[in-house]
């Protein structure tokens, strides 16, 4: 399983790709597969057959997963986006920001 840089609830910056620029939250991260599901990046038309829980059917516009490696982190300091270090704090390891050195785990 590969580690990812990112995790679940972190703001993000696509960095390439259709939506190149945009930003946005990880509601979903799948890192058995390096995918991050990011809200509102990488829009994708579903058709539904009607159901139970959506009688009408019909087509749905939703978020589909993205290679994590076509995000990056927002530095909580400047807003801009960074590439991610670990540094170990009171025996517990935790993702730093390089850019300014803050800490991206809450």
């Amino acid at each position: 399983m590969a580690k990812m840089h990112v995790k679940k609830g972190d703001t993000v910056k696509v960095i390439s790709g259709k939506d190149k620029g945009k930003q946005g939250v990880i509601l979903e991260a799948f890192p058995k597969k390096s995918r991050v599901l990011v809200e509102g990046i990488n829009i994708v038309k579903k058709h539904a057959k009607p159901s139970q829980d959506n009688p009408q059917g019909g087509i749905l516009n939703q978020e589909a997963p993205i290679h994590s490696s076509n995000v990056m982190p927002i530095d909580p300091k400047s807003g801009e986006p960074t590439r991610v270090g670990y540094k170990v704090e009171n025996g517990k390891k935790v993702r730093i920001a390089k850019k300014s050195g803050e800490s991206l785990d809450k």
